[in-house]
């Protein structure tokens, strides 16, 4: 491995420690993103010379830290906190109460704080734990970068004028405040695995830095079981990306070829699970997660409990009440019974008005029940209001098989946002 891959990796693994690390010590979350960018900027520099030291991770937040000292030393201001910088010593992790497994979950909680907008927590946790560029994060959210610029800018001084504290919320406070922290990072997730709109459905990076978050948080935090739950839903779901996509088109669930899925990630999931569950009552991520692994372990689409699934979707629906999990509830009451399922999904639709997946259901159990001009009217229905051009065409040739003639080509985009578990990916 030459410097350059070295160093990339370490970014990966470290970024949001050093970042952590020297806003703990700082204060200044401008001050210490810059300082470890300087610090693996040196690395490249000086590492194919020198060669890559025992320690690199250490090697790097001492670079960034007496980058910082001298920023605040040129500035002649800080002398407070030069002083505290100068006691502290070397950073090095696991010192007391500043380790770094503590700093980033201090870190992921300040970022996360119920007092900044929703759209901000998820682009301050990109930024600083993460490490994506603001062009990076603008990319994903398909917002210009100057707008990205201004919303991280604006959530740093949310922070600074209004003291938010850099720390894990205390006992009491902790079971609110992480169902903050597992909102972002689900969303994060659900944005990466089914992008709410654009020509790709599937963002990888996204969902892998969610994924990334998510074990970190549970190494922190390993009796939260609806952390442990989060993550395990995430696994599940991504273990079967491999087989989503054909050439960037979608392939439904019952079409998918279950040899490419990673089996060792589904194995790994279910056993996070099931230690999860065995910790008390279920949390709706559990529950979520248990009905991913229902179709993650069943050997054929035929093959997959149904009954199981509907039962599950309405333990999450007395946990989380929403129309969209309903909506999921029918698509699985509706594989073994079309005719039920359709009554079910028809019933919603005062609450789904202009959501996609409520045509694409209802045209998907019509089809089953060979109703086909029906079917047909449903996806015509559907086809304007997908979010993202794979499932548009997705929708275009289900129409062009049961309507042959009907032109396979998507309608203008409406933004949109979800994904059934069953007739789709």
């Amino acid at each position: 491995m030459n410097v350059r891959e070295t160093v990339d990796g370490l970014f990966r693994e470290e970024w949001g420690q050093i970042v952590a690390t020297l806003i703990r010590m700082t204060g200044d979350w401008d001050l210490a993103e810059e300082c470890a960018q300087d610090a693996f900027a040196q690395a490249l520099q000086r590492w194919p010379a020198d060669g890559v030291p025992p320690g690199p991770g250490a090697w790097l937040t001492t670079t960034a830290r007496n980058r910082a000292v001298d920023r605040l030393r040129r500035a002649a201001v800080g002398a407070a906190k030069l002083r505290e910088l100068a006691a502290a010593g070397p950073a090095r992790p696991g010192d007391g109460d500043g380790g770094f497994g503590d700093d980033r979950l201090r870190l992921l909680f300040t970022s996360c704080h119920p007092a900044l907008p929703f759209e901000s927590r998820v682009a301050l946790t990109l930024r600083t734990l993460a490490g994506l560029s603001t062009a990076e994060i603008a990319r994903a959210f398909l917002v210009p970068e100057a707008t990205m610029s201004k919303r991280l800018t604006r959530a740093k001084a949310r922070i600074r004028d209004s003291g938010i504290p850099f720390r894990v919320p205390d006992a009491a406070e902790l079971p609110g405040r992480l169902a903050t922290v597992l909102g972002v990072l689900y969303l994060l997730f659900n944005e990466g695995y089914a992008a709410a709109a654009g020509d790709d459905l599937i963002r990888r990076s996204l969902s892998d830095e969610a994924i990334r978050l998510g074990r970190t948080l549970v190494s922190l935090l390993p009796g939260e079981p609806e952390a442990a739950g989060l993550l395990a839903l995430m696994v599940l779901h991504d273990a079967r990306r491999p087989a989503r996509l054909d050439a960037n088109e979608l392939v439904p669930l019952e079409e998918q070829d279950r040899s490419l899925w990673e089996h060792e990630r589904i194995g790994e999931a279910v056993t996070m699970l099931e230690e999860a569950l065995r910790q008390g009552r279920a949390g709706p991520y559990q529950v979520q997660a248990a009905i991913a692994a229902c179709h993650a372990t069943a050997g054929s689409f035929e093959r997959t409990p149904w009954d199981e699934i509907a039962a599950l979707y309405g333990r999450l629906e007395a946990l989380v009440p929403s129309p969209v999990v309903r909506l999921n509830r029918a698509v699985a009451v509706g594989m073994g019974e079309p005719a039920r399922g359709l009554a079910l999904v028809e019933a919603l639709a005062p609450e789904l008005s202009g959501y996609h997946l409520l045509p694409a259901t209802r045209a998907d159990l019509l089809r089953r029940l060979g109703r086909r001009a029906e079917a047909a009217d449903a996806y015509r229905e559907a086809l304007p209001l997908a979010p993202t051009e794979p499932e548009r065409r997705y929708l275009a040739r289900r129409l062009a098989e049961i309507s042959p003639g009907e032109v396979s080509a998507g309608a203008p985009a409406v933004r949109g946002k979800g994904e059934t578990d069953h007739g789709k990916g």
